[in-house]
């Protein structure tokens, strides 16, 4: 399985970096990730319509990098709710429907645009609450992890 990890901004602290890199070193025994990282857009002046834009921006950015075979799950506070279990369901089922990419899709600060959301096959939620998007990205790698660990059943998951 090929898993693409399209993210808005870029890690910028040591720790971040450093737990992304284990989880993806620990990802590698599974299946293939690269996380893609996109520039956050600059937002021009204030308001709504300034930050439609940022947000249209990101969008035709992410879209780009997203393949045309790729089942892509977008990371959204509104989205689906799964357990662990539920996600490691979700990916073993896609393997066995014989979709062997996947992309997640972490968006910036202001959320993914309209374009993203039409193109995504799910939409996720990790919670109602908001997390730095770069945390998430440790967090995301992590429940990826989990759940390969989940359909293998291996140690690990309690």
């Amino acid at each position: 399985m090929n898993i693409n990890v399209v993210c808005v901004g870029k890690l910028k602290e040591r720790y971040w970096t450093e737990a992304c890199a284990e989880y993806l070193k620990r990802l590698s025994s599974y299946c293939s990730v690269k996380v893609t990282e996109l520039r956050e857009a600059k937002q021009q002046g204030a308001g709504a319509a300034a930050e439609a834009l940022v947000v249209e921006q990101e969008g035709k950015a992410i879209l780009e990098k997203i393949g045309e075979r790729d089942y892509v799950i977008a990371l959204a506070v509104k989205g689906k709710r799964l357990s662990s279990e539920g996600l490691a369901d979700k990916i073993n089922a896609l393997a066995l429907e014989g979709r062997s990419d996947m992309c997640f899709v972490i968006g910036g600060s202001l959320g993914l645009s309209p374009e993203v959301m039409k193109r995504a096959d799910y939409s996720l939620s990790f919670s109602d609450m908001t997390f730095p998007h770069q945390m998430m990205r440790v967090i995301l790698l992590e429940q990826i992890y989990r759940s390969f660990k989940i359909i293998r059943g291996e140690t690990y998951h309690k």
